[in-house]
């Protein structure tokens, strides 16, 4: 589908980037090896914070949103899920049809009104994307989404790795690939949106179970049945969605899979681990120093696959791990007695 062409990727224009966690920050040092950077932080402490973290010096960093949206036609957010929408809203009144927005928000929002607490259905309709935020919000028609396994940590070791642009717009990936493409980083395209934004949010449940299996010293064997049958929800899932299962067996499904289920450095790997070692809750979230999105994305997932009567064994124990006080040893015995029969039945 297209568009008018922007000038976006010309090297002198500058780009912005919404957001200065770990991975905004990367994705900042990634843009500014070819383009002016304009960081947006939420506050002036955010602010002075990444200052003095040590940026290149063709990144600039405001409190502005203003600033970002006249200065840049393409822009990345990079927030977590519970505070997108609000950061959309304050970039709203600045943003014009001839804007680019690129998220890489690996999560998902109950449309207004919704209540997981609740002993009503959850569909599809009631379940937002940030590109489904960002369309509700704005005038951007162009938009698109970065999604695989690109673990900040390594990133910012400048390590080689790869990514996924998504969008309906051709020229939404073209201009994706040339701001961000270099010789240790490439940018592949897929033109199903909404397929490779569910894969970044339900790889992060199958992740915190990976970390519990770590910490319970489970083996290769089991992380391996772990993460294939793990993806098999994920394809289930994605499906009811309107994915479709080619986003799940590339780079933005099973590569960002087999990368959070095996780093450390991943967030929700992290609680998984903390989760075996007696963490509350609550004692987990307070240790984090980022979002983990999966926390959240179990409980939501685990719904809507009622709903929609899809079986997902991995999720229901997760969640009564998380949210019922099941031990996580409990946890993998549960599992192993699942009853399941056919390898791959979804093809």
């Amino acid at each position: 589908m297209g568009l008018k062409s922007s000038s976006a990727s010309d090297s002198n224009t500058p780009v912005g980037v919404i957001g200065t966690g770990s991975f905004g920050q990367v994705v900042a040092k990634l843009l500014a090896e070819k383009s002016p950077v304009w960081l947006y932080a939420r506050s002036e402490e955010s602010a002075q914070r990444v200052r003095d973290n040590g940026l290149p010096a063709n990144v600039q960093v405001t409190t502005d949103p203003a600033v970002v949206a006249k200065a840049c036609e393409v822009i990345f957010p990079m927030v977590p899920s519970a505070n997108f929408r609000d950061m959309i809203r304050q970039f709203a009144p600045y943003l014009h049809p001839y804007h680019t927005l690129i998220h890489g928000t690996k999560g998902l929002e109950l449309a207004s009104g919704q209540d997981l607490q609740s002993d009503a259905p959850l569909t599809r309709a009631q379940i937002c994307t940030m590109s489904e935020v960002i369309q509700q919000e704005t005038v951007v028609v162009r938009i698109g989404c970065l999604a695989g396994p690109n673990l900040a940590s390594e990133l910012a070791d400048d390590k080689p790795a790869a990514t996924v642009i998504a969008s309906r717009f051709d020229e939404v990936i073209a201009s994706g690939q040339k701001l961000l493409r270099s010789d240790r980083f490439q940018v592949y395209g897929n033109s199903d949106l909404i397929g490779v934004e569910i894969c970044g949010v339900l790889k992060n449940i199958i992740a915190i179970a990976a970390g519990m299996v770590h910490e319970l010293g489970l083996g290769e064997n089991a992380r391996a049945l772990l993460i294939s049958r793990g993806l098999v929800e994920m394809i289930y899932l994605g499906q009811a969605f309107g994915g479709n299962l080619k986003a799940f067996i590339g780079l933005a499904g099973v590569g960002d899979l087999v990368a959070t289920s095996n780093s450390i450095t991943s967030r929700n790997f992290t609680v998984g681990r903390l989760l075996v070692q007696k963490k509350s809750l609550e004692e987990v979230k307070a240790q984090m120093e980022e979002t983990a999105e999966g926390i959240n994305t179990v409980l939501l997932a685990k719904k809507f696959a009622e709903t929609a009567k899809i079986r997902v064994p991995i999720t229901e124990v997760l969640h009564r791990v998380l949210y019922q006080e099941l031990s996580a040893e409990e946890a993998t015995t549960q599992l192993m007695k699942f009853p399941s029969i056919a390898d791959v039945d979804f093809l």
